[in-house]
């Protein structure tokens, strides 16, 4: 075929939109809205960084502020939680082998989620509407400085991602426990005690060991879903409470902002994004590295039983390590700076770090192993958070944190690398696991593209964080602009790995358009029917 035919038809003209299931397409839309807003977020993320170079003329510096305050919100909502999101409600069943609770509401979850993500960002690109990603009180209330309309807007979007999330929620609990029309009836209690590792904790005190109902990436799933909701109904509720403020002001009421507490709002605010940032993230990691290892290998984890408790573990600890984050805020309370803050953060090293030595060791003993595309992913996945990792604990120390706080460092070599390498490589060896499954085995159009992929990932993102790090290390503070070029070294070379990943993303979209084709992709967005001959066959 020549190149004409095979980006409107795909590689070959195996793939075929209308032969796939709902649920196969369901999760092909999720990715594909991930991807898009993957490719928002990696533009914006080159904008910035070119102009943290040389402020670009064209963009009034309100534009940038809005840019950063969207950029991260964009990369995980829009994104990351897409791409989960999408991966999670294809693999719970597929891994029960039971259809999905509904498909309709997985449907309204891609929708909330990716009209909720285009009305936040679209708020911030038009209004300038710019307090950044951290909210503090009462920063996003601050109508002086900011649009209130503006404001009303990018908050309402933040709520529709919630809402979808929400249904998220219920359609993996449902999956779990539920008993499709027909089936023998399923002991609902059981398997959710198993998927939320009550039943691996009980069986640290029984003789006769109770058997799992679920396998262990469910219960990750299922463990780190659980952190999902408590974030949502955090960041939903305070989203209503900006609302408030924000309607009151268009109304012509204005209320004090005094009457909230802003520490308070912060250790809430803070406790509900980093369950996001600390919870879910190491816990559906770790799960994603641990089926990936299984997948490759065809062997059963390596200590299994252990990795389940470190996961109920890690949840617990989820809940209690906000605190790092307000390290240097002098009217936190001590015993939660060094409990929370130090002593309990500590502890996801330990429980990372098992699953880091668990999935390793799983792919060692089925050496040797052929180096695919998902395999590479997964040792660069276990990479970045390999440096991630130890980068944010060093942050969660009190003497440290006073030199690293509000620097490049902790959203260098911790952010940047923790998402870019740790979780999106990671993402990325799912998706080229799951390519041909969800396909239908449409074949890839490029190995070499996926090799330079796989390169421009890594170099582009470790190097950015490292270099970020550098300025951070030499006082370049974030959410600052210096415009007389202080750290410009810093700033040219991490733009240059910034450009690594920019083309590297490039030639993993191309390659799949051209393995599916314009027209698959196209029709990924089509209605299907219900046929009794689907792969999986779904009851709602």
């Amino acid at each position: 075929m020549n190149f004409i035919q095979t980006f409107i038809h795909g590689e070959e003209g195996i793939f075929k939109s209308d032969s796939l299931t709902r649920m196969q397409k369901l999760t092909l839309r999720f990715v594909i809205v991930g991807l898009f807003y993957y490719a928002f977020a990696v533009i914006e993320g080159m904008i910035m960084r070119i102009y943290e170079i040389q402020p670009i003329p064209a963009i009034p510096t309100k534009q940038f502020f809005a840019i950063m305050t969207a950029h991260p919100l964009v990369g995980i909502f829009g994104s990351t939680y897409s791409i989960v999101f999408g991966a999670f409600l294809f693999l719970v069943p597929f891994l029960m082998k039971k259809p999905l609770w509904s498909i309709k509401l997985g449907n309204w979850t891609l929708w909330l989620i990716a009209i909720g993500t285009f009305v936040f960002w679209t708020a911030g690109f038009i209004t300038h509407y710019a307090p950044l990603y951290t909210l503090y009180w009462p920063l996003p209330a601050d109508f002086t400085q900011f649009s209130v309309i503006g404001g009303t807007f990018f908050i309402t979007g933040i709520a529709l991602v919630m809402l979808g999330t929400m249904f998220f929620v219920v359609n993996i609990f449902k999956t779990v426990s539920y008993t499709p029309e027909g089936w023998e009836k399923q002991p609902s209690g059981e398997l959710l005690k198993s998927a939320l590792g009550v039943t691996a904790f009980g069986n640290l005190f029984r003789k006769k060991k109770k058997e799992q109902l679920v396998t262990l990436p469910i219960a990750a799933i299922t463990q780190g879903t659980v952190d999902v909701a408590f974030n949502s109904v955090i960041i939903l509720f305070t989203g209503v409470l900006i609302l408030i403020y924000m309607v009151a002001a268009l109304l012509g009421f204005d209320l004090k902002s005094s009457a909230i507490d802003a520490l308070l709002y912060k250790n809430w605010f803070w406790w509900g994004l980093d369950l996001v940032a600390d919870g879910l993230v190491l816990i559906f990691v770790a799960g994603t590295w641990y089926l990936l290892a299984t997948l490759i290998t065809g062997k059963k984890l390596y200590m299994e039983n252990v990795a389940r408790i470190a996961l109920l573990v890690e949840l617990v600890v989820s809940w209690t390590v906000w605190s790092h984050h307000l390290l240097s805020d002098q009217a936190q309370p001590g015993i939660l700076k060094v409990v929370s803050g130090e002593m309990v953060t500590a502890f996801e090293l330990i429980t990372q770090g098992l699953a880091f030595f668990i999935t390793l060791y799983t792919l060692w003993s089925a050496r040797p192993l052929k180096m695919t595309n998902p395999l590479k992913f997964l040792l660069g996945g276990l990479l970045g958070f390999a440096l991630a990792v130890p980068a944010g604990i060093m942050n969660a120390d009190l003497g440290l944190n006073r030199i690293l706080h509000n620097t490049q460092w902790v959203i260098g070599p911790h952010v940047h690398v923790a998402v870019l390498v740790g979780l999106t490589m990671t993402l990325y060896s799912a998706i080229y696991f799951l390519f041909p499954i969800l396909t239908n085995g449409a074949k890839l159009y490029s190995q070499k593209l996926a090799n330079f992929h796989f390169w421009a990932q890594l170099i582009g993102g470790v190097g950015m964080g490292a270099f970020m790090g550098m300025a951070g290390l030499q006082g370049m503070l974030r959410r600052s602009l210096y415009v007389h070029g202080e750290f410009n070294t810093y700033m040219v070379l991490a733009g240059i790995c910034g450009a690594f990943l920019l083309f590297g993303f490039l030639a993993f979209f191309f390659n799949i358009v051209m393995s599916v084709g314009l027209n698959g992709a196209i029709g990924i967005f089509a209605p299907t029917k219900l046929r009794t001959t689907d792969l999986l066959p779904e009851t709602k």
